[in-house]
């Protein structure tokens, strides 16, 4: 069969994708994080838009408040495991308040992840709502997706999208860190979210 003669019509070009304007890209985590570990931002933005939906995370108000409090505990992104070492964590050492009653157990359960989870009793309940045995594994709380999973987990436990709703920063802020530790910090880096999530 020839084909002299006929012409077959070229597809259009498809037109490039934009991202919602609540989706969490790394270009929008780059913007609020600029010195943010590549890796990090990355495996956050991977799952966030999937995730998200199961801690109701379905409105600017509730992003932009997780994101800057997200920033905050990571040190804008640059690490999902708590500053100190072993001297440091030995302060969480015999913490009962945070089931930690077993020796070794505050360097073994020092704060990992988006926000720092800290303390056995945290591991085992945080990972069981999860479905992965962070009491056994807890090194796995600094894998970006785990942590993200916790983190969102953390946020609907602790009630915090009725404080974001309200648009009320020292709120979130004691529902996550339990005090004002970081307050301006986190004002402003929950302005700089809501100048990307518009």
């Amino acid at each position: 069969m020839s084909m002299q003669g006929s012409t077959i019509a070229a597809a259009p070009p498809e037109a490039p994708v934009r991202p919602s304007p609540l989706s969490v890209t790394v270009e929008r985590l780059r913007r609020l994080a600029p010195s943010g570990r590549p890796e990090l931002i990355a495996g956050v933005a991977a799952g966030f838009d999937r995730l998200a939906p199961s801690a109701g995370m379905t409105t600017r108000l509730r992003i932009c408040h997780f994101l800057a409090q997200a920033a905050h505990e990571t040190d804008r992104f640059r690490t999902l495991e708590e500053y100190g070492g072993p001297a440091y964590f030995a302060r969480y050492e015999g913490r009962r308040d945070l089931g930690n009653t077993q020796s070794g157990d505050g360097a073994r359960y020092h704060g990992r992840g988006i926000f720092q989870l800290t303390g056995r009793a945290n591991y085992r309940r945080f990972g069981e709502a999860i479905g992965v045995d962070l009491e056994r594994e807890p090194e796995r709380a600094k894998e970006a997706e785990i942590s993200l999973r916790v983190a969102l987990a953390y946020w609907r436990e602790r009630g915090c999208n009725a404080a974001a709703d309200a648009d009320d920063v020292v709120a979130v802020t004691k529902l996550i860190n339990g005090g004002r530790n970081g307050l301006p910090e986190r004002t402003r880096l929950l302005a700089v979210a809501k100048g990307i999530w518009v």
